[in-house]
């Protein structure tokens, strides 16, 4: 993570969002508050259901069981 006062962004704000691009960006101001700094072109090509998996030790069997005893009302 990289730290940038107000300054420091103002004067060179093409450093701050290039940055921002390999590695979390913090602008602080002078009185204390914070910003994040966030590119957008990361999530224009994603689609929402792109999320990470989870590992689990549940069979296909035991899955595909699962869902039909859900969607009988059974669970």
């Amino acid at each position: 993570m990289r730290v940038y006062n107000y300054l420091e962004a103002q004067q060179d704000l093409s450093a701050v969002l290039n940055t921002a691009l390999t590695q979390d960006v913090i602008v602080r101001k002078q009185n204390g508050q914070r910003f994040k700094v966030i590119p957008m072109n990361e999530n224009i090509n994603r689609s929402p259901f792109d999320v990470p998996g989870i590992n689990t030790n549940i069979t296909t069997e035991e899955l595909v069981e699962m869902l039909k005893q859900s969607r009988a009302g059974g669970v």
